[in-house]
């Protein structure tokens, strides 16, 4: 059974299949067709709904924006859903609809429930947000009609005069009601499984050998949403408690591998803050609220975002079998398409990226045809340690140039011992990047153009070097 709350009902779920996605059960099961289906990959927005759920104090709610169609069941326990439906008190709308209306926010209108979602997940953060922060709240929402410009102005005129609102009134009654939720004993469905310990995950393991492990679902769902699927057993890793760590020590920072994206940056940026940008780009806002850090590494894809900062920072990667722990070098983690050393009764139980040292430099590039929510063409990252200017050590992760995730060895061994600022290291540099990879020609890049951006990319981190370019990183430290 899932045990929650749709909008302000407690509800609970016995009988739907594992992997029934939240798109399917509003639409189908509970006929609330405010949430629209559009792409079923996450990519529109046009299915966007809030789970509101309690924060690490239990005291209050904290709102997240998610795609429906690409969010499990399981997501749903001990927390409450809100959908568009809800959102007006009586005849009265919501701020956030309101706003819509007066700054002519929607147009054909099959967009606007997403927007509205989004928005009103903003609406309950705490701060006021600048045009900068709503441009990235509303990242996961694309709007057909290009209505933009309104609809910014409408979310900055709602969130610049908050108001207390139904939820907010509620909120004191919505906490003691999922504080109950989340105590009672019995979770998930007949071929769903939510086990919330090491122990409980391994004995599901051994019991279930073909079930598929789930944390974020933003990848494994397109199984079901786009290959047609069916997938009649998940095990949801988003309660194993071993798996939800943040822990910052002197040895560096290890996250565990069912944390959400949107939960681990603080502590990432406190490690590295030259990663904002590319974290920011990292898919959507929605999408980052769900998806984990595991999860984009255990799918091993050769275009992931994270796996070549794993590759350039020397990360490890933690598995764990229930009855055994090991440690795998990141630079020795993928194998191939889609394949890596995890064993068959293995799940990444954390990621631990060393301390960085003090005289250390970081650079992290995505190249893609959007700015947000698209995949790279290339995405390439680089750490150098410098002694009196010299490159003592040079640590390299690219995406989208191979089969696998994968660092430039030639170019790191050849580039070490050699002063950064000199025009030769900018031209070796090019030179051994350009052919450092034999990238494929597909749909978002030639191979010749994925060759000359990794050739540019490092001409870039020498002329933000020079001075002679502004530094696109967001200082998060």
């Amino acid at each position: 059974m899932i045990s929650f709350m749709l909008n302000n009902t407690v509800e609970q779920i016995t009988d739907e299949q594992a992997d029934t996605t939240l798109l399917n059960y509003l639409r189908e099961r509970r006929k609330l067709t405010g949430t629209k289906e559009g792409c079923a990959s996450g990519d529109c927005g046009a299915c966007t709904v809030v789970l509101a759920e309690l924060s690490p104090k239990q005291d209050k709610l904290h709102y997240r924006s998610v795609n429906s169609c690409v969010t499990m069941l399981s997501a749903l326990e001990g927390k409450q859903l809100i959908t568009v439906e809800h959102l007006a008190d009586g005849k009265t709308l919501h701020p956030v609809q309101q706003a819509m209306i007066d700054e002519h926010g929607s147009q054909c209108g099959f967009c606007t429930p997403g927007f509205v979602m989004s928005m009103f997940a903003l609406y309950h953060e705490e701060k006021q947000p600048d045009r900068t922060e709503v441009q990235h709240a509303l990242s996961g929402n694309l709007c057909r009609c290009t209505g933009y410009r309104p609809i910014i102005d409408a979310t900055l005129k709602a969130c610049g005069n908050k108001q207390d609102d139904q939820f907010s009134r509620q909120e004191t009654q919505t906490v003691q009601t999922l504080t109950q939720l989340q105590a009672s004993a019995e979770k998930g469905l007949a071929e769903l499984f939510m086990p919330t310990s090491r122990d409980e995950l391994t004995r599901l393991r051994q019991q279930y050998p073909e079930a598929r492990l789930v944390a974020g679902s933003t990848d494994l769902a397109l199984e079901i949403t786009q290959q047609w699927k069916t997938l009649p057993q998940l095990i949801s890793l988003t309660r194993v408690e071993e798996l939800l760590a943040v822990v910052e020590d002197d040895t560096g920072l290890t996250l565990g591998a069912a944390v959400p994206l949107t939960d681990a940056t603080d502590a990432l940026l406190r490690h590295s803050p030259e990663l904002a940008e590319l974290i920011e780009r990292f898919a959507s806002h929605p999408i980052r609220n769900q998806a984990t850090l595991g999860g984009n590494v255990a799918n091993a894809s050769p275009i992931g975002d994270m796996p070549p900062v794993l590759l350039a920072l020397d990360a490890v990667i933690h598995v764990d079998n229930g009855s055994a722990r090991r440690q795998i070098p990141a630079r020795e983690f993928f194998t191939g398409y889609r394949q890596t050393q995890l064993g068959a009764d293995e799940w990444i139980e954390a990621i631990h990226f060393p301390k960085r040292k003090a005289n250390s430099l970081l650079r992290a590039y995505k190249v893609s045809k959007r700015h947000e929510d698209d995949i790279s063409a290339v995405c390439a990252v680089f750490l150098l340690e410098l002694e009196n200017g010299v490159i003592s050590k040079l640590r390299t992760g690219f995406g989208g140039v191979a089969a696998t995730p994968v660092s430039a060895n030639d170019a790191e061994q050849q580039l070490r011992g050699l002063t950064l600022a000199d025009k030769h290291t900018s031209q070796l540099g090019q030179s051994l990047l350009y052919n450092a990879f034999n990238p494929i020609d597909d749909v978002r890049a030639t191979a010749q153009y994925r060759k000359l951006v990794c050739q540019n990319l490092w001409q870039r981190l020498w002329l933000e070097q020079q001075g002679s370019i502004d530094i696109r990183v967001v200082n998060h430290a």
